[in-house]
C-alpha cells in the first residue's frame, strides 16, 4: 500500500475514533442531566409532601435512610437502583389528595376519616402514573400498606404477591412509626420496635425482612433515627 494512503487511512481512523469519543461524552452529559432533572422532580414531589403533612418531613428522611440500609441487606443487588430510592422518599405522595383536617388532625382518625386515609396509596399510584421514569417506585407508593396475611390495602395482597420493596418497606415504616412521637403517645424505643416487628412476623411482615431488620446494627439504626431529622436526604445517583 502507498505511504500516502497508509497515512490517510490512520487519520481517517483517528477522526472516527475521536467522533465516537465525542459522542459518547455528550449522551454521558445527556444522560446525566437527565438523572439530575428527575432527582429534581422527585425532590418537588417530596417537598410538596413535606408542606403538607406535618408529620412526614422528618418521616421520609428517616424511612428513606432505614429503607436504605435494610434493602442493602434483603437485596443488594438492587439497593442502588433509584427506583427504590424514589419509591421510599415518595411512597406518601398520595397524602396530598387528602384533606388537611384528616392528615394533620391532632387525635386519632374515626372510621370515616380512617377510610379516607387508606385512599392515599391508590391516589399516588395515580399522581405518579403519567411519570414514566417513576415506574419501578409505584411497586413502593401503591402496596406499602399491604399485610404479609392478606389483610392490608389497597389491593389486598398476600405473601409474595407484595413487591419486595414493599416489604421491606412496611418494616422500616413501623420502626419509624413505633419510635417517632405521635400527637396522642411518645416515641417508645427502638427495642419496642424490634418487639413489635417479631411480633407481626407472618402476619403484618415478611418474615425474612423482620429477620434481616433485627441483623442490622442497632447502633447505626439509633444513630439514623435520632440524626436524620437534621440530616440532608442522600440522593441516589446511580
Amino acid at each position: 500500500m502507498p505511504p500516502a494512503k497508509t497515512e490517510l487511512d490512520r487519520a481517517q481512523l483517528r477522526a472516527y475514533a475521536a467522533d465516537v469519543r465525542n459522542s459518547y461524552l455528550r449522551e454521558r452529559r445527556r444522560s446525566q442531566e437527565l438523572k439530575d432533572s428527575y432527582l429534581a422532580t422527585v425532590k418537588a414531589l417530596a417537598a410538596a409532601v413535606e408542606a403538607k403533612d406535618d408529620y412526614t418531613g422528618g418521616h421520609i428522611q428517616r424511612v428513606h435512610g432505614l429503607g436504605l440500609m435494610l434493602a442493602k441487606t434483603v437485596v443488594p443487588d438492587e439497593a442502588a437502583d433509584p427506583q427504590l430510592s424514589f419509591g421510599f422518599l415518595l411512597h406518601d405522595i398520595g397524602k396530598l389528595a387528602i384533606a388537611d383536617a384528616v392528615l394533620n388532625k391532632p387525635g386519632p382518625l374515626d372510621e370515616s376519616e380512617w377510610e379516607l386515609m387508606r385512599e392515599h396509596p391508590e391516589h399516588g399510584a395515580r399522581i405518579l402514573a403519567e411519570v414514566a421514569f417513576l415506574d419501578g417506585a409505584l411497586d413502593i407508593v401503591r402496596h406499602h400498606h399491604e399485610r404479609w396475611d392478606g389483610n392490608g390495602y389497597p389491593d389486598g395482597l398476600r405473601g409474595e404477591e407484595i413487591p419486595l420493596w414493599a416489604r421491606i418497606f412496611a418494616v422500616v415504616d413501623t420502626v419509624d412509626a413505633v419510635t417517632s412521637d405521635r400527637p396522642y403517645r411518645p416515641a417508645r424505643s427502638l427495642g419496642e420496635a424490634l418487639d413489635e416487628l417479631h411480633a407481626g412476623a407472618g402476619a403484618q411482615f415478611d418474615p425474612v425482612c423482620v429477620e434481616a431488620f433485627a441483623r442490622l446494627d442497632r447502633d447505626s439504626v439509633e444513630e439514623l433515627l435520632e440524626h436524620c431529622d437534621q440530616a440532608q436526604v442522600t440522593w441516589q445517583r446511580s
